[in-house]
């Protein structure tokens, strides 16, 4: 390795800077966004330990991130209703560019690449049509804007790639207008859906819930090798309710819910997931509870408590996670580290 970083100095001294891989970085593993102390905000790469491995600026807060699958470059997006995205050299520290939602869109905070890293696209609002977007975007040719297909319902959020080279789109069914900052326009008519589409925008498949849980919007996925996706949502109606808020499905399978009964102290919010093997992780920061289930039989198999913690991802046969108050750590165990930065919403695993 240090004869590679000696050798790739050498090529930038004289004036060839080519592109790092992951590997070229060393230790990072993970992508977080966050806060630090004096209120700017940052996107970061954190080591499997929890380590700070870089830490580059963002212009404000910060949501999820897209890694892209070879080069040591990451997209960081501005929490919903943001009009930024930040396209970042991770090993030299550059904003390589800054992509601006086109008139009348703006992103919802996620993104994913295709498979050969050619090809990014983002959830986004075509708020004025109160429709939801997927926007393209050409990573060779400086990330230009490609073009954008429909998403397949309203609020699209989440978006992961599938085994099968396809995208899987979380449509939460809730409308917003940047007029009306977070707000949230339709909850009586909200139509949740999860939506299978092709890397063109064909619609290849699309699941509803059930009409009792209209107001439970799908916000975030997770997918597994065998692709089985697995998806969190919030509850948009009576607090009171207890509705479930994990669900799983496969192409051409049915719809499959947890016990409602297991989320009674999440708050009806869940903010992250994460599967590996036969476990699917999910977390609430207002109930402050890591939760593990059996993806087979979504059962609840363990809980544990840590205060403001939302952002979860694979590590191992485990699960890391980070909080708001600045920890990384594996869920029921003691911190690995801890650091003057409020970690936000997720934790993008390389």
């Amino acid at each position: 390795m240090a004869g590679r970083r000696a050798f790739l100095a050498g090529l930038m001294a004289g004036g060839v800077a080519p592109r790092m891989s992951w590997a070229d970085l060393g230790a990072v593993s993970y992508l977080s966004a966050g806060r630090r102390a004096d209120g700017t905000h940052v996107l970061c790469g954190l080591s499997a330990a929890g380590a700070i491995v870089f830490q580059r600026d963002l212009p404000a807060r910060g949501h999820a991130a897209a890694a892209h699958p070879d080069r040591a470059e990451a997209v960081g997006f501005a929490r919903r209703p943001g009009m930024f995205a930040l396209v970042l050299d991770c090993g030299r520290g550059d904003v390589l560019h800054r992509l601006e939602a086109p008139a009348g869109r703006h992103f919802y905070g996620h993104g994913v690449f295709s498979d050969d890293g050619a090809r990014l696209f983002t959830t986004e609002n075509d708020y004025d049509a109160a429709r939801g977007i997927v926007g393209v975007w050409d990573v060779a040719a400086g990330y230009r804007r490609l073009g954008e297909f429909a998403s397949g319902g309203v609020g699209p959020h989440g978006i992961k790639r599938t085994p099968r080279g396809h995208l899987v789109v979380a449509n939460g069914g809730i409308e917003t207008h940047p007029d009306a900052g977070r707000a949230k326009l339709n909850l009586p008519d909200m139509r949740p859906n999860l939506t299978y589409l092709s890397l063109e925008g064909a619609v290849i498949e699309q699941v509803e819930l059930p009409p009792e849980l209209h107001r439970n919007s799908i916000r975030h996925l997770a997918v597994a090798a065998d692709g089985t996706v697995g998806f969190a949502m919030q509850w948009q109606g009576d607090a009171a309710a207890r509705v479930p808020l994990l669900g799983r499905h496969r192409l051409g399978g049915a719809v499959a819910l947890a016990e409602a009964g297991a989320f009674r102290e999440m708050r009806g919010y869940l903010g992250s997931i994460a599967m590996v093997g036969r476990q699917i992780a999910v977390t609430s920061p207002r109930g402050h509870l890591v939760q593990i289930h059996d993806s087979a039989r979504l059962a609840k198999v363990s809980e544990a408590a840590h205060e403001d913690v939302c952002g979860i991802a694979p590590r191992g046969g485990g699960f890391l996670a980070t909080t708001g108050t600045g920890h990384v750590l594996r869920p029921g165990g003691a911190p690995l580290a801890r650091h003057r930065v409020q970690w936000d919403n997720h934790l993008i695993p390389l």
